[in-house]
């Protein structure tokens, strides 16, 4: 088809016209993103869509169209193989080893109480129209996308998968343990440092015990990585001799940060209703393509195919982000200091590279540039110059100390499309550190993430910088489809790990809000003990599942069991490492040129 005539719209799902059916656990994220980005629901398309097939509960269907586009259309299911069991976010968490993982810290599986899955698998649903519309308007044609629950569930697992599958053994031990403290006035609280003086000079500020402070120093450090931090029972106990003033005098001494648990009622009274991004386009006004560019024409399965993006990551939130355009096709150029990336060290390896650092940066061009350098900016303002998208999540300000900015870039490259992944966006007046469990400690995901009998608790599982890393992904896709319809004019899109919290928690919000008890109820998603692992029920057998003493039945018969009771389950993935030869995942888990595992793509393309 011919390019879709431009328009002046601020929203780039302007004039399009949405139509969903199917499960609301599979359409609701999505739903609302897409309204948010300007499609106009159909009568009867909501929050609570029925089934498009009276015979299929667990096969959802979403299409956009108007606009002068084709229809574009994503077909959404908890699970890419139909007999694989997994039917429901319980049994997704429980297969793809997100309740293995979520669980390290506590010594066994543990379910998440908030629909990370789904949530998840909503994102890479919009993702993957934004992307066939974004080629429409390319010139290439409509292909319609499927993407699914489980592979969503394997994606938000990889890293760890990665490293079970390395040449060698975890760098930390894997052990139950972490944080939050708890202080002497009953306050907890989470702490922050990448400085590991700052945290030998937190401790002593309390007169904890020395050689639990040097021992305690590298669990904390990789607890990012291995989802655990078995600290020493020391550290625990000198935080409760004190009081929480007495815990941030100490933390504002040392350079440390500490952040009290909130509650989901605390954050539903000061939310403040935004979107999980931001879109402002830099103006209207045609610039044509520089002669230099090379027009490749997008294909069905590679909808980005020809566009460039530079990336300039940390850690997982950018480089995640980056890593799911080039999925999609965009060639992207990592940007690295001097010597390369230090995390491509970072054990356990594979074939010498870290197998965490595959997991998100596998594919990437790198280039070495010293920010530092004067010199080095402006080669890198010249690379920004001929990109389509530059994408970093530094530290707030950096970029604009260092000449780098929307505001410089755009300067040279007017229609660049400039993201920014951070933590706050902004939006929290005095807010700590913008990383994955401080945020979790401020927005009360702690709280959400488990259910009412369970002391709240942020997960040792990155839930945010994923999540963070997928809406950094899913604003740069909004952007580059704005730039197409607004005349090529660049956009600025941020993004953050705040945005990724309210997304996650937002039906436990609407409870609050309403006055309920914002949190699931006692021992839900709690996996159910066989003789020889765990398995889990769906949400909605799991009260009658519970009535049942599997203990001593392995986990095959336990299932069989239940299934002859009308009740459905899956057997928990106790080991990421399983999942190599689980038969529920049939070919889907590969190795790359270096040996690491790696996960499926998370979209198809017809």
């Amino acid at each position: 088809m011919a390019s879709p005539a431009v328009t002046r719209t601020v929203r780039p799902l302007e004039g399009l016209h949405l139509a969903a059916s199917g499960p609301p656990g599979l359409t609701g994220p999505a739903l609302e993103h897409l309204v948010l980005l300007g499609a106009r629901a159909e009568a009867g398309t909501g929050a609570r869509p029925e089934p498009a097939d009276p015979r299929d509960g667990r096969t959802a269907r979403i299409s956009l169209s108007g606009g002068d586009f084709d229809r574009q259309d994503a077909t959404v299911s908890w699970s890419a193989h139909r007999a694989s069991g997994m039917t429901d976010e319980a049994t997704v968490q429980a297969a793809t080893g997100i309740m293995a993982v979520h669980g390290r810290r506590d010594g066994a599986p543990r379910g998440l109480a908030v629909d990370y899955a789904a949530t998840a698998t909503g994102v890479l649903a919009v993702q993957g129209l934004l992307a066939g519309l974004l080629a429409q308007a390319r010139g290439g044609r409509a292909a319609g996308v499927t993407t699914s629950a489980d592979r969503a569930g394997l994606l938000a697992v990889s890293q760890y998968l990665a490293a079970a599958g390395a040449d060698e053994g975890e760098a930390a031990e894997l052990a139950p343990g972490g944080p939050p403290f708890t202080s002497a006035d009953g306050i907890l609280f989470e702490l922050e440092t990448l400085d590991p003086g700052a945290w030998a000079a937190f401790w002593r500020a309390l007169e904890a015990p020395f050689d639990a402070v040097r021992a305690g120093w590298r669990p904390f450090q990789f607890r990012y990585a291995t989802a655990c931090a078995p600290f020493p029972t020391a550290l625990h106990g000198t935080a409760r001799t004190h009081t929480w003033r007495r815990i941030e005098v100490a933390a504002a001494a040392s350079g440390a940060e500490v952040c009290r648990l909130r509650t989901l009622a605390e954050r539903a009274a000061e939310q403040d209703g935004a979107a999980p991004w931001t879109l402002a386009p830099y103006g209207f006004g045609h610039r044509p393509r520089a002669t230099h560019r090379n027009p490749v024409a997008p294909a069905p399965a590679r909808p980005l195919a020809g566009l460039t993006v530079l990336e300039a990551g940390r850690r997982i939130q950018a480089p995640l982000a980056a890593h799911l355009l080039g999925l999609l096709g965009a060639d992207v150029v990592r940007i690295e200091p001097p010597g390369g990336d230090p995390l491509r060290g970072m054990p356990p390896a594979c074939s010498g590279i870290s197998a965490r650092w595959l997991a998100l940066n596998r594919g990437k061009r790198a280039v070495e540039v010293d920010i530092k350098s004067a010199a080095d900016r402006r080669r890198l303002r010249q690379m920004a110059a001929g990109a389509d998208v530059f994408l970093h999540n530094w530290a707030p300000g950096k970029a604009a100390a260092l000449g780098l900015d929307s505001v410089h870039l755009a300067a040279v490259n007017p229609a660049l499309v400039y993201s920014y992944t951070g933590g706050w966006a902004g939006r929290i007046p005095g807010a700590p550190m913008g990383t994955d469990f401080m945020v979790q400690a401020r927005t009360g995901v702690g709280e959400a993430a488990r259910p009412q009998d369970e002391a709240p608790a942020p997960s040792l599982m990155t839930l945010l910088d994923v999540l963070g890393g997928l809406l950094g992904a899913e604003a740069v896709l909004a952007g580059l489809l704005l730039r197409e319809r607004s005349g090529g004019a660049g956009v600025r899109v941020d993004s953050s790990l705040l945005g990724a919290a309210d997304a996650l928690t937002a039906p436990a919000l609407r409870r609050a809000r309403r006055g309920e008890d914002p949190r699931r109820a006692a021992g839900f998603r709690r996996p159910l003990r066989t003789a020889d692992g765990w398995i889990t029920p769906t949400d909605t057998c799991a009260p009658a599942a519970a009535a049942y003493d599997l203990r001593e039945l392995p986990n095959a018969e336990a299932l069989a069991q239940l299934r002859a009771h009308g009740l459905s389950a899956t057997a928990v993935t106790a080991d990421p490492a399983a999942l190599h030869h689980d038969p529920r995942f049939p070919g889907s888990i590969s190795r790359d040129a270096h040996g690491a595992p790696a996960v499926p793509d998370p979209w198809s393309f017809l």
